[in-house]
C-alpha cells in the first residue's frame, strides 16, 4: 500500500538519493520555560526523558552520541547518511559560541549531512537565525518550531509561556534564510473540538512552512498532566479518533509539505495513557487504511481561505 502523504523518510531518500535517518542528540540544553528565563513551571505535559532516548542515558559528548546513533541506525535500517537532530530541551537557548561549538561537533562526523534543531518560536532571535542561515548555506538545516496549536487559550493551559504571535513572528523572520521550517502540532488538547484542530491545519496551510510534525496528547509520569489525568479532568483520544483527526489534518496540508511524524512516543516506563501509543505500527497502518477508505490524499482539501484568524503574514502564493 503506497502512502498518500509525503513522509519524511521518502522525502529524505528522494532528496539525497540514499537512506537517511535522524540521529537524536541531547546536548544538555534546558528551556526558558524551566530555567526561569520565562518561568520555572515548564509545559504541563513535558518530561524530556520520555521522548529523548539520550536523556535517559549517562550524559556523553555530542560526538559520542552521534557515533552511537550512526552505529545503531546503520545496523537497524541500513542508513547511509544522517541528520544530527538536536532534540532534547530548547536547542537554540544558549550563547552563539555554545551553539556553534555543538553544531560543529555534530557536523564533524563524515556521514552527517545536515542539522535538525528543535526549539521554541520565542527562542530564535535574529542573531541565532543568522547563525543558522550560515549553516544552511552549506548543509540542510531543519528548524523545528513548537506551535502546538493556533489557539492561545490552549497555549495558556499548557503553560507554554508564549502565544501564537510568537510563532507567526518566528516564521516571518525565517523567510529567505534557506531554512526548512517544521511546525510541531499537538492534536487532542483539552477543550479543542475537531473544528478547532482543523483551524490549526488551515492556518498552517496559509503560512510559509516546509513541514509538519504531528503529536497526539499523551500522558507521561511525573508531570502536571498526569495529575490532571488521574483526577479525571483530561480525556485522551482513542486510536480511531486520532486516526481520523490525523487524516483530516493531512488532507488540509499542502501536498509538498513534509510530514515529519504522525504521533508521539513514550517508553513503557514513562507512559501513563493512552495505551494505544505503544502500538505505533498498528497506528500507522490504520492511517494508511483510512486514506484508502476515503480515497483521498495529502492536500486534497487545502483551502487557506477557511481561516478564521487574521494573520500578520501573507498567505502562500500571494
Amino acid at each position: 500500500m503506497s502512502r498518500r502523504y509525503l513522509a519524511l523518510s521518502s522525502y529524505l531518500r528522494e532528496r539525497f538519493g540514499c537512506r537517511v535517518r535522524s540521529v537524536t542528540i541531547d546536548a544538555g540544553f534546558t528551556c526558558p520555560n524551566v530555567d526561569g528565563t520565562i518561568t520555572t513551571g515548564g509545559c504541563v505535559y513535558c518530561d524530556n526523558r520520555s521522548f529523548s532516548p539520550n536523556r535517559r542515558l549517562p550524559r556523553s559528548t555530542v560526538s559520542a552520541q552521534v557515533q552511537r546513533g550512526v552505529t545503531i541506525l546503520t545496523h537497524r535500517y541500513r542508513a547511509e547518511r544522517f541528520i544530527a537532530y538536536f532534540q532534547a530541551g530548547t536547542n537554540t537557548h544558549g550563547s552563539l559560541e555554545k551553539l556553534r561549538r555543538l553544531y560543529d561537533e555534530a557536523l564533524g562526523h563524515p556521514q552527517v549531512i545536515g542539522l535538525a534543531i528543535g526549539t521554541r518560536p520565542d527562542s530564535v532571535p535574529d542573531a541565532v537565525l543568522d547563525l543558522l542561515q550560515n549553516y544552511a548555506s552549506r548543509v540542510p538545516v531543519f528548524l523545528e518550531l513548537g506551535l502546538q496549536t493556533v489557539h492561545d487559550r490552549s497555549l495558556e493551559w499548557m503553560n507554554r509561556g508564549h502565544g501564537v504571535d510568537a510563532f507567526l513572528d518566528a516564521v516571518h523572520r525565517c523567510q529567505g534564510r534557506g531554512l526548512d521550517v517544521c511546525a510541531h502540532v499537538i492534536l487532542g488538547l483539552p477543550g479543542e473540538s475537531p473544528a478547532d484542530m482543523m483551524e490549526t491545519a488551515d492556518v498552517l496551510a496559509g503560512l510559509p512552512v516546509d513541514g509538519v510534525k504531528l503529536h497526539n496528547l499523551y500522558v507521561v509520569r511525573d508531570t502536571p498532566l498526569e495529575k490532571q489525568y488521574r483526577e479525571g479532568r483530561i480525556p485522551m483520544l482513542t486510536k480511531d479518533e486520532y486516526v481520523r483527526l490525523v487524516v483530516d489534518f493531512i488532507e488540509r496540508t499542502p501536498a509538498d509539505r513534509v510530514i515529519h511524524r504522525l504521533s508521539g512516543e513514550a517508553p513503557p516506563e514513562f507512559l501513563v495513557a493512552p495505551e494505544w501509543v505503544r502500538e505505533k505500527d498498528h497506528f500507522l497502518r490504520a492511517v494508511d487504511e483510512e486514506f484508502e477508505r476515503r480515497g483521498t490524499r495529502q492536500g486534497q482539501y487545502v483551502n487557506p481561505r477557511r481561516m478564521r484568524r487574521k494573520l500578520s503574514l501573507p498567505l502562500v502564493g500571494e
